[in-house]
């Protein structure tokens, strides 16, 4: 291992340890009680969690299932008291109160889900019963619709699922007891299939074999109860075995078990009956024993869940407030030296370095703040402090470079369009000299074309001006119509025979914005004829709208998506910086300026059928009272229009 590896190595341990720097006083406040909380109150209280839940889940469990096997008990009885009546008359009663037991308990379990399917099966219930009053019932079917129920009873038991939580003392009791319930359901079997052989006198088909099987079923299921029941759960079953009734039944059966040849069974049905119903009684009581022993376990291990779950919560809270009352006594140093860096940096976005970009941009001196002393604190938050100073200075050293260049930008834009706006002008001035020299109709016609060129190149300076927010000295006092105003933004662009004046209302448009506002329509109508087909014209229309006056340039040519007219909108309106964008889009810049400088709304939208729209929505503040203009005034205009047109005859001649 090289030095500098342990240097770094022993820079961290120091780092960690030392109550200067936040890593040494968060490691200090979160180490141990961290660590506490996470593996005591994580893994013991989830564990005694689950364990509570699964105590709850198993009462629940056991509850629905004590209400089943009164269910199932009643309907065992029910099942052998109908073989019963069908040959002695005198169970009705019993049957008759059977069947109302029945009925509680199903009630009872009216709104178990658990149950549900099970108790869908009840539907057919109220038709077998009426088959076994009117005597036309077939008793192998009935037996058969009963134990049908009752297996799906028992299939439905929660208590069957053995959901103990791990207890094995649980498990064993219901173990125990899904045995007994076996065991009564078989011998309840035995006994509706015994009866009907009795009643019948001898075996028939293979009722023999089904006996045999039950029988066997009854006592292997027997069996397994006594191995797994308590000395006290199975001495409840051993004493009814110890009777004199159990030695009648048991000579029945094996009278019944020597029959099998088919040969007569001569016993006393009645006594049998009546044998069975008390045995199926005692079988039920031991299952209450057991039930009992069930419900005192799970309550036991209920009770125990909670009293360790709320055990382990309660450290958890310890754990937790020390884990709080730590963090708060050492976060006191942390925090407060934080809030202060963060009211010192929401200070600097919000307004010393506006400021300071504002007095830059101005030509203000804006003095250094190196000598300003440090906020006191950890050793990371005296880092961070010095940083957000570096960080301060360069925005304004960016700030103070990017004002620089904006400004010589600005200056050498502006010097290029007042040199260019010059020499057009001087360039303007001769063509007309040699204008009004000329007396040959070609020539004329070509110098016409000469200051049509000018005229557009004048329009290029003029923009450069426009985007650097300076002004031309074009103001005049004298109004113009909104005709003369569409023929003058007309004079300014190349395509000028493509473009169509379908329909444009009388007004007057104020002096001082006529320049402008022709400059502002020269560019749409340019940026129309730009993106339209040869073949197809712009139209020019205008109309009064209230105290308004709308212009619309109207094209038929490729459009824009949504997507474009949006971003062309949005350079209009001034939400983009002319610097940042494509060459292409400079005149949606000099539009937006005019714009806003005129106080002017412009809106580009779809044209239908296809193309581009631009809306121009003139003020009241840039018109003028519709009155008749001064004499002079008319013949300069009426003398401007004539030599225009004259010249455009012309060069359409040549």
């Amino acid at each position: 291992m090289g030095p500098s590896v342990r240097g770094r190595r022993a820079q961290n341990l120091r780092s960690a340890l030392d109550w200067r720097t936040i890593r040494g006083r968060m490691s200090l406040i979160l180490a141990v009680p961290t660590c506490l909380l996470l593996v005591m109150a994580g893994v013991a209280v989830d564990t005694h969690l689950r364990a509570y839940q699964d105590a709850r889940d198993t009462r629940a469990h056991i509850g629905v299932s004590l209400r089943i096997q009164g269910l199932v008990h009643n309907l065992q009885e029910e099942r052998t008291l109908t073989n019963l009546v069908a040959e002695d008359g005198s169970y009705r009663s019993q049957l008759t109160r059977s069947r109302e037991q029945v009925d509680t308990f199903r009630r009872e379990l009216g709104d178990e889900s658990v149950v549900a399917a099970a108790t869908s099966r009840f539907g057919q219930l109220a038709s077998v019963r009426d088959t076994v009053d009117s005597g036309t019932a077939d008793r192998k079917k009935t037996q058969a619709y009963y134990t049908k129920v009752v297996g799906a009873l028992n299939a439905a038991d929660p208590a069957t699922d053995k959901a103990t939580g791990g207890d094995r003392q649980l498990h064993q009791y219901l173990s125990a007891l899904e045995a007994l319930a076996e065991t009564k359901e078989a011998g309840s079997q035995e006994v509706s299939l015994l009866s009907r052989v009795l009643a019948a006198g001898r075996f028939r088909e293979t009722e023999y074999l089904d006996y045999v099987s039950t029988r066997a079923t009854r006592i292997s299921a027997m069996a397994r109860f006594f191995r797994i029941a308590t000395p006290s759960q199975g001495d409840a079953v051993r004493n009814m075995f110890s009777s004199t009734m159990s030695d009648r039944v048991s000579a029945v059966e094996e009278t019944a078990l020597n029959a099998s040849d088919g040969s007569r069974i001569d016993v006393d049905t009645r006594k049998y009956g009546s044998d069975m119903l008390r045995i199926d009684n005692t079988v039920y009581r031991a299952e209450q024993r057991v039930d009992t022993d069930v419900q005192a376990r799970a309550r036991t291990i209920s009770d125990e869940a909670a009293t360790a779950l709320t055990g382990y919560i309660l450290l958890g809270i310890l754990v937790t407030s020390a884990l709080i009352a730590a963090a708060m006594f050492a976060g006191r140093s942390i925090t407060r030296p934080l809030d202060a860096l963060a009211r010192e940096a929401d200070d600097v976005a919000e307004r010393r370095l506006p400021e300071t970009v504002a007095r830059i941009q101005a030509g203000e001196f804006v003095p250094s703040d190196e000598d300003e002393p440090l906020s006191s604190g950890t050793q990371e938050i005296t880092r961070v402090v010095t940083a957000l100073r570096g960080v301060e200075r360069t925005a304004v050293g960016l700030a103070t470079e990017q004002a620089v260049l904006r400004r010589n930008t600005t200056e050498s834009l502006a010097n290029l369009g007042r040199r260019n706006q010059g020499l057009v002008r001087r360039q303007l001035s001769l063509i007309t000299a040699l204008e009004q020299q000329e007396l040959d109709p070609e020539a004329l016609a070509e110098l016409f074309e000469l200051d049509h060129l000018a005229t557009r190149m004048r329009r290029n300076a003029e923009s450069l001006l426009v985007l650097v927010d300076e002004r031309s000295p074009q103001f005049s006092s004298v109004t113009a119509s909104s005709l003369e105003l569409v023929q003058s933004a007309l004079g300014e662009v190349e395509q000028y025979r493509r473009v169509a004046i379908a329909d444009i209302e009388p007004r007057r448009i104020s002096g001082r914005a006529v320049a402008e506002l022709s400059h502002l329509l020269a560019e749409l109508i340019e940026n129309a004829l730009a993106f339209s087909p040869p073949e197809q014209p712009v139209n020019i229309h205008g109309w009064a709208d209230d105290d308004d006056y709308s212009i619309a340039v109207v094209d038929h040519g490729v459009g824009m998506s949504p997507e474009d007219l949006a971003r062309a909108n949005a350079r209009i309106t001034g939400e983009e910086v002319f610097l940042v964008a494509p060459t292409r889009y400079l005149g949606h810049y000099v539009v937006g300026r005019l714009a806003r400088r005129l106080g002017v709304e412009v809106l580009l939208s779809d044209t239908p059928g296809g193309g581009l729209s631009a809306l121009v929505t003139l003020p009241a503040r840039v018109l003028a009272p519709d009155e008749a203009p001064p004499p002079d005034r008319q013949q300069y205009v009426s003398s401007m229009l004539n030599g225009f047109r004259s010249g455009v005859a012309r060069a359409e001649a040549r």
